[in-house]
């Protein structure tokens, strides 16, 4: 599972945080990892260093073989708590796009 990370230029400390950004992807995802080719995280400040709250966004973007792309937001007052929501959001949804593709899958005739 490839994670690109990408983020505008009001956030701060890139290296630290794609570490950070890697781990939690991976921790979040392990049990759908073998499914998912490529996640993107796009990590944004809506202020613009302005003060507020849940000003900081999380899209996570995930890609799945031979399906298409499931994403989720969410907003927070940290970098870290917007990633840590998007990755709970992800899981969830992941969870259920892979149980129905598993379900439509059963439910397919059997070629013979």
């Amino acid at each position: 599972m490839q994670i690109q990370v990408n983020t505008d230029k009001h956030i701060e400390g890139r290296e630290a945080l794609v570490t950070h950004v890697e781990t939690t992807m991976n921790d979040a995802l392990r049990h759908v990892q073998a499914h998912i080719t490529r996640v993107e995280v796009h990590l944004s400040d809506e202020n613009s260093g302005k003060p507020g709250s849940s000003d900081k966004r999380c899209l996570l973007e995930a890609r799945l073989e031979h399906h298409p792309p499931v994403a989720v937001t969410h907003h927070a007052n940290s970098v870290h708590q917007a990633l840590d929501g998007a990755a709970g959001k992800l899981k969830a949804a992941l969870q259920t796009t892979l149980e129905r593709i598993a379900d439509s899958q059963r439910r397919r005739p059997h070629d013979g």
